[in-house]
C-alpha cells in the first residue's frame, strides 16, 4: 500500500534553503543534484514509510528521519499520510516550537 507524501511549508522552505546557499556559494549543481538525491529518497517513504528511525530527541514512534548525509530528513508518519516536516543538517538537533527545555 503506498501512501501519499506531504510536504510542510517548513520543509519546502528548508530545500529552498539548500538550493540558495549552494547558489551563493557559487556552485548552484551541487545544489540542484542534493535537492534531487534528497526528493528521491522522500519519494521512498511513500512505499517503506517506517524506514526511517524514530528521531532520538523525542522517541516518539510517529516522529522519524532518514539521513542523507549531512541532512536529516525529519518526518510525520500518520497511519493515512507521510508528511514531511523538515529538512536539517544532520548535526542539527530538533526543538519542538514552545519546549524551550529541549536542548537544540
Amino acid at each position: 500500500m503506498s501512501l501519499p507524501v506531504r510536504f510542510a511549508k517548513s520543509a519546502l522552505t528548508d530545500l529552498r534553503t539548500i538550493q540558495v546557499w549552494y547558489t551563493e556559494q557559487g556552485v548552484p549543481v551541487v545544489g540542484t543534484r542534493l535537492v534531487g538525491e534528497i526528493v528521491k529518497r522522500i519519494e521512498r517513504l511513500a512505499e517503506h514509510p517506517d524506514m526511517g528511525r524514530i528521531v532520538p530527541e523525542f522517541g516518539q514512534p510517529f516522529l522519524r528521519e532518514i539521513i542523507y548525509s549531512p541532512f536529516r530528513i525529519v518526518y510525520r508518519r500518520d497511519p493515512k499520510t507521510v508528511r514531511i516536516v523538515r529538512i536539517w543538517r544532520s548535526e542539527r538537533q530538533l526543538r519542538l516550537t514552545g519546549h524551550e527545555d529541549k536542548p537544540t
